[in-house]
C-alpha cells in the first residue's frame, strides 16, 4: 500500500513528493521536519490530515525511530484511544482545532452564499433579526502549558482539574446589539460550590444543565430556544419597534434538531431556522469567525486579572487560590464578564463572509477600539511570576476546543461515580462547620480565653495546668479557629466577585 492509496488528494500547489515525505515524517518520527514544513495555506490544508490516514500509514511503516515495533494487528491502530496516546507522545498537538477541523467545501460555501442572500432579500431580514448560535468547549480551570501551575498538576495522581470541561452555546445577532443568555452544560447538576455560595440556578447568567459528558443535547437545545432565545428575541424586537420575524442560523451539529421549527412554541413561531451546509461551517459560520476565540481570550483575561487581584490584596498565593478557592461559581462570573466584553465590532464583523452586505452597510466609527487581549493576559501572568508569551495564550484558546480523550472520559465518569471530583455533590451530608455560626465560635473562643487566663493566674499547679490548657487548645479549639479563619478569607475573596 502506498501513500497515494491512502491520501490521493493532496493540497493544490504543493509538490506531491514533498507532501508524501512530510506525511511520512510526521507519522514515522512523530515530528515535523523543519526543512519540509512552512506556514502556507497549502500546509494548513495538509495539517488537517485525518487520524485514520495516520494510523494506516503507521501500520504500513510498522515502527518508529527508537521505539519498539508496533503491533502487526491493524486493528491496534484504529481505536480513538490509540491515536490520542500517539498524539500526546508526539508534537501533533493541534489535531483538533477551534471550530470544525474537518475539510471545508469552498465551492459549496460559494454557492450557499447566493442562496442565503436570496433568502434574506425575499424575507426582508435586517441584521437585527438574524442570529447565529454555536457550541464550544471550555476547560474552565486550565492554565497555559508552560506555567508551574500546569506542570505541578500534570505530575499529580488522580483527577486533573485542568481537564474539567464544560460546554457553552453562544448566540448573538448580526447587528451585535443582542446577546442571548448562554446555555451551559456541566457534568454536575449540583456542584458543591453552589451550596456553599447559596446559588439559585434560575438566577444564573446562563441556562444551567448537566449530563455526565457535559455535552449539549437536542433536549437541552430545544429547552434553551423556548425558555431563553425565543423570549429574548421577542422582547428585543418589541423594544426596538422591529417587525416580528427572526432567523436563526445553525450548523448541522447533532445537538441541533433538523426539525427545530416544529419544536418551537407557538408564541415564537415567528422564528425561522436555517442550516448551513455540511463542511461549510468553518468558512461561513459567524461564531467561528473569531467570536468564540475572542470570548475565550477574554475569559482568560478576566481569569488572570482575578488571580492577580486576589494575590495582590490577600495573603493567598496563586497556588493556594487556584487549588482551594477558584471554583465553578467564580468561573460563572468570569464567563459572564467575558461574554459581556465581546464587542459589537467583533460580533458584527463576524458576518463578513456569510452576509457581507450587513457589514458593509454599517460604520465602525465610534465603536470601542479593540484591545490586544493577548498582551494584557501575558502582562498579568508575568506579574504573578508565570512564564508565558502570546503564543501560549493562543495555544490555550485552541486547546479549549479539544475533546477529552476516550481514557479521560472514562476516568471522569469513574471519578464521578466514586465521588472523587471535588465539585460533585448531590444531596451531600451537611458539614458540621455549616451548622455553627460565626458568632457562636467567637463567643466560645472568648470564653476559653477568660478561663485559661483565670486558671493561669489562680491555680497553684502552674506546670500541670499549663500542659492541660495547651492540650485542650490544640485538640479542641484549633479546629474552630481554622473555621473562623477560613470564613474570613472567603469573605475577603467574595468581595472580588459578589
Amino acid at each position: 500500500m502506498y501513500l497515494g492509496d491512502i491520501a490521493p488528494s493532496y493540497p493544490k500547489g504543493l509538490d506531491k513528493d514533498l507532501y508524501a515525505r512530510t506525511v511520512r515524517q510526521v507519522c514515522k518520527y512523530g515530528t515535523y521536519a523543519p526543512s519540509f514544513i512552512k506556514i502556507t495555506p497549502a500546509i494548513s490544508n495538509f495539517m488537517l490530515i485525518s487520524s485514520s490516514v495516520m494510523c494506516i500509514q503507521l501500520f504500513e511503516d510498522g515502527h518508529t525511530e527508537n521505539v519498539r515495533p508496533f503491533s502487526k494487528d491493524p486493528a491496534h491502530f484504529h481505536g480513538r484511544g490509540w491515536f490520542d496516546n500517539f498524539r500526546k507522545r508526539t508534537v501533533i498537538h493541534s489535531v483538533v482545532r477551534h471550530g470544525e477541523a474537518a475539510s471545508s467545501d469552498v465551492k459549496a460555501a460559494e454557492n450557499y452564499l447566493k442562496t442565503f442572500s436570496e433568502l434574506i432579500e425575499a424575507n426582508g431580514y435586517i441584521p437585527q433579526q438574524v442570529f447565529n448560535c454555536d457550541e464550544t468547549g471550555l476547560f474552565w480551570k486550565k492554565m497555559p502549558n508552560r506555567t508551574y501551575i500546569t506542570a505541578e498538576e500534570k505530575i499529580m495522581p488522580g483527577h486533573k482539574p485542568m481537564k474539567d470541561r464544560l460546554t457553552l452555546a453562544l448566540c448573538a445577532n448580526a447587528s451585535g446589539d443582542c446577546k442571548i443568555k448562554p446555555l451551559l452544560v456541566y457534568h454536575s447538576e449540583n456542584p458543591r460550590a453552589f451550596k456553599s455560595h447559596k446559588i439559585l440556578k434560575e438566577k444564573l447568567q446562563v441556562m444551567w444543565r448537566a449530563n455526565p459528558k457535559a455535552w449539549v443535547t437536542r433536549q437541552f437545545f430545544v429547552q434553551w430556544v423556548n425558555l431563553f432565545f425565543g423570549p429574548s428575541v421577542k422582547k428585543y424586537l418589541q423594544e426596538n419597534n422591529l417587525p416580528m420575524q427572526a432567523l436563526l442560523v445553525l450548523d448541522n451539529a447533532p445537538a441541533h434538531p433538523p426539525n427545530l421549527e416544529v419544536d418551537i412554541l407557538e408564541e415564537f413561531k415567528f422564528i425561522k431556522v436555517l442550516y448551513l451546509l455540511p463542511n461549510t461551517t468553518p468558512i461561513l459560520q459567524p461564531m467561528d469567525q473569531q467570536v468564540i476565540s475572542n470570548f475565550k481570550k477574554l475569559y482568560s483575561k478576566h481569569l488572570f486579572r482575578c488571580c492577580f487581584e486576589v494575590t495582590e490584596n490577600t495573603n493567598l498565593t496563586l497556588r493556594e487560590y487556584w487549588k482551594d478557592h477558584f471554583n465553578i461559581v467564580v468561573c460563572l462570573r468570569m464567563i459572564d464578564q467575558a461574554w459581556l466584553s465581546v464587542t459589537t465590532r467583533t460580533l458584527t464583523s463576524a458576518w463578513k463572509k456569510l452576509w457581507p452586505e450587513s457589514v458593509a452597510e454599517r460604520t465602525f466609527e465610534g465603536f470601542e477600539p479593540e484591545v490586544p487581549v493577548e498582551e494584557e493576559i501575558v502582562s498579568l501572568g508575568e506579574s504573578m511570576g508565570l512564564v508565558m508569551d502570546e503564543r501560549d495564550v493562543n495555544e490555550l484558546v485552541e486547546e479549549h476546543s479539544q475533546e477529552l480523550t476516550t481514557e479521560e472520559l472514562q476516568e471522569l465518569q469513574s471519578q464521578q461515580h466514586s465521588g472523587v471530583l471535588q465539585e460533585i455533590g448531590f444531596e451531600e451530608e451537611p458539614e458540621v462547620e455549616d451548622t455553627i455560626s460565626t458568632s457562636e465560635i467567637k463567643e466560645i473562643l472568648g470564653m476559653w480565653e477568660r478561663v485559661s487566663q483565670f486558671v493561669e493566674k489562680k491555680h497553684s499547679e502552674k506546670v500541670a495546668t499549663g500542659r492541660a490548657s495547651e492540650l485542650f487548645n490544640d485538640t479542641c479549639l484549633t479546629h474552630f479557629r481554622s473555621i473562623l479563619q477560613g470564613r474570613k478569607k472567603q469573605t475577603s475573596l467574595d468581595s472580588f466577585f459578589f
